[in-house]
């Protein structure tokens, strides 16, 4: 590899300051115009530059002192300007840390409680698509919906999914990689495809492992 000149250099430092640049202006903060679109969009938040996907703006709420990751996507409805039965669709609690690359797709109710943060990648959905009908294409078919829930102070790590109908406890710790589907309680670790409960906390005896007792 031919050595870089001087030029090449002063071009690299130019560029990677006029990223730094771009991240700076391109971030949304609460007094951005912008801002005014969400239903809610809290003090010392930000949705950090380069944006996913986000759209009806209306229906999605952001807590005071959240951080929303570069290239986050997060959405209400399937369309932008669909007009929703509820507001918001999407909740996201105070002093949260959405990982960079993650997905928060909501048609009915996503709620994240405060305090909660996640790895990247993480993908959020509260519908998903039926398949009852062998003979129809399952994208063609009617989708159905599930609530899900966050408990505050948890923690969800890269890659992780959680699907229509979840409820998590609060703290609850997913391990990287799991697909969540389910009602789990406070205090949990939960792991694998599908995840279940690796660990559980009590105050008699601390952690233990597996599910807590009936």
């Amino acid at each position: 590899m031919p050595l870089r000149s001087r030029f090449h250099w002063w071009l690299g430092a130019q560029l990677r300051r006029g990223r730094a640049y771009a991240q700076l202006v391109g971030t949304v903060g609460p007094r951005d115009p912008y801002a005014k679109k969400f239903f809610y969009f809290g003090e010392d938040a930000a949705v950090m530059y380069p944006q996913g996907v986000i759209y009806n703006e209306e229906y999605l709420s952001i807590g005071n002192e959240t951080l929303v990751g570069p290239n986050v996507c997060v959405t209400a409805g399937i369309s932008a300007d669909q007009e929703m039965l509820n507001a918001p669709v999407v909740t996201i609690g105070r002093k949260c840390i959405i990982g960079r690359g993650s997905h928060i797709i909501g048609h009915w109710s996503i709620v994240l409680g405060d305090e909660i943060q996640t790895g990247p990648y993480v993908y959020i959905t509260d519908q998903n698509h039926g398949y009852e009908d062998p003979d129809a294409p399952v994208g063609w078919q009617t989708p159905s919906e599930g609530a899900v829930a966050i408990g505050s102070g948890s923690w969800l790590g890269a890659n992780v999914v959680i699907l229509p109908g979840t409820t998590l406890g609060r703290n609850t710790v997913v391990a990287a990689g799991a697909v969540v589907r389910g009602t789990f309680p406070d205090h949990v670790v939960l792991g694998g495809v599908p995840a279940r409960v690796l660990r559980h906390y009590t105050p008699i005896t601390g952690w233990v492992s597996g599910p807590p007792s009936a």
